[in-house]
């Protein structure tokens, strides 16, 4: 009778810790970065913020007349005024409180970031011309552009018309 061998295991094995996370990867780099700020666990304002909800909606108000972004004003909400999280406080995230008060941006905030990056790489090519990686970057910045717009578009957060074009870019984050 033969002698039958076992297949033999694979002797590399690799260890995960419980705590693995499986995070989908960045759109144009090798990245899979997962560190985000912890939210708080409960979802009623703290003990100790005395400041009311209509205090809270002035002083957004008041921010953005100054030109802020939403992102701005929750950082400066959070590290000067000690208001963590001010859809505890309101009940409505910053954004929905510009929006009843008129003062939200036309242009969704993370797609005005990467049309001011667009123009200032833009800008940066007129001076050098011969800069590939600048222009190869540019061409995936602008296909994050498209791909964001589109999204936009979808979910009607933009008129079905709005069009992205490097000529009048510089008019839209100016």
């Amino acid at each position: 009778s033969r002698s039958r061998t076992k297949p033999k295991k694979n002797l590399l094995r690799v260890k995960q810790s419980p705590l693995t996370y499986v995070s989908m990867g960045r759109l144009h780099s090798k990245g899979k970065g997962i560190s985000a700020s912890a939210l708080p666990y409960k979802r009623s304002p703290p003990s100790w913020l005395k400041t009311t909800s209509q205090d809270v909606d002035e002083s957004i108000c008041k921010f953005a007349k100054k030109g802020l972004t939403p992102s701005q004003i929750g950082v400066i909400l959070r590290d000067s005024h000690g208001i963590p999280q001010v859809k505890s406080v309101t009940g409505n995230k910053i954004l929905r409180i510009l929006k009843a008060h008129g003062l939200a941006p036309e242009i969704p905030e993370d797609l005005y970031h990467l049309i001011k990056k667009a123009v200032a790489i833009r800008k940066h090519l007129e001076r050098n011309r011969k800069d590939k990686d600048s222009k190869f970057r540019l061409i995936l910045v602008e296909s994050r552009i498209h791909r964001l717009a589109r999204y936009y578009k979808k979910t009607k957060k933009l008129p079905p018309v709005w069009k992205y074009e490097s000529t009048t870019a510089s008019t839209l984050v100016a």
